[in-house]
């Protein structure tokens, strides 16, 4: 198998060989932004929509975005013809570039711009057969969890809080109200409707929002964006996590009880369904 390329800085180059300085300040500060765009057979999912979130996130931080959407698009492209695999996740990140430590942003400094793609690990058919384990804590992530910033310590101890309890995820919240899961959005589902929580600072937009909304409009499912209290996760008659290589996933356990039936439940079905039918037509 001939060595992963990557694209750094203007370059495509084996993995092997690509580096940044130590001064770079993704490194020193996590002062850096990134997004992962899934690939299905080889062809982009949803890519004006996460180049969009890429944009929104580097212009909260005050980092140049110095490719047009259509640069990006054309430097993935040729990436992905350096790329083996049909199913894959492009993932991108901009930091603020190399300067002497400070901590305010430095004065004439040029992004950091690394792009690799590696190979998609979805859930196995099992998994979603079975449906999953989750545990829950507190939110104690700062307060522009909307930025997708590298800074993800918050989101690793979250992960590891999981791993430590032999689940997949840990479902967050603040002040008794559902933020999200450390690696995944997270819904529920009540009478028929699928629940999520409002877009604010307090929730990475995850790309599924606007995908579920445009499916549920499509198809005529009940969908509401509120604030769902910690009562209403636990009485939830489905929980579901969605994320980039989740794509929709059913929660069976919270804190080792039993999410409604104990199963995945109607909605899950019909979720993913719809959702592999939009993967077809992308």
């Amino acid at each position: 198998m001939n060595e992963q390329v990557v694209y750094l800085n203007g370059q495509f180059l084996p993995i092997s060989q690509a580096s940044v300085s130590v001064l770079d300040r993704g490194f020193i500060f996590g002062d850096g932004i990134y997004d992962v765009i899934p690939v299905y057979q080889r062809k982009l999912f949803r890519p004006q929509q996460h180049l969009d979130r890429l944009t929104r996130s580097l212009a909260a931080v005050g980092i140049d975005n110095i490719y047009s959407h259509e640069q990006w698009l054309q430097i993935i492209s040729n990436l992905l013809e350096k790329s083996e695999g049909a199913d894959l996740l492009v993932y991108i990140q901009v930091t603020r570039g190399v300067a002497i430590r400070s901590h305010a942003f430095p004065l004439n400094t040029k992004p950091t711009v690394f792009i690799m793609v590696n190979a998609m690990s979805p859930p196995s058919k099992e998994t979603r057969e079975r449906g999953v384990a989750c545990v829950t804590m507190q939110d104690l992530r700062w307060l522009r969890c909307d930025i997708k910033s590298t800074s993800l310590l918050g989101n690793v101890l979250a992960a590891q809080n999981a791993a430590q309890h032999s689940a997949l995820e840990t479902i967050q919240f603040r002040d008794g109200y559902l933020t999200e899961a450390s690696a995944s959005n997270v819904w529920i589902v009540k009478n028929h409707t699928l629940l999520g929580p409002k877009k604010n600072n307090l929730v990475l937009e995850g790309i599924r929002y606007g995908l579920f909304e445009e499916l549920c409009e499509k198809h005529g499912i009940p969908m509401e964006m509120r604030a769902i209290s910690q009562e209403e996760v636990f009485a939830a008659d489905e929980v579901l996590l969605s994320s980039a290589t989740k794509e929709v996933l059913p929660v069976i356990l919270i804190d080792s009880k039993p999410v409604g039936l104990g199963k995945p439940g109607p909605m899950y079905a019909k979720l993913y369904a719809i959702y592999q039918e939009a993967k077809l037509q992308h």
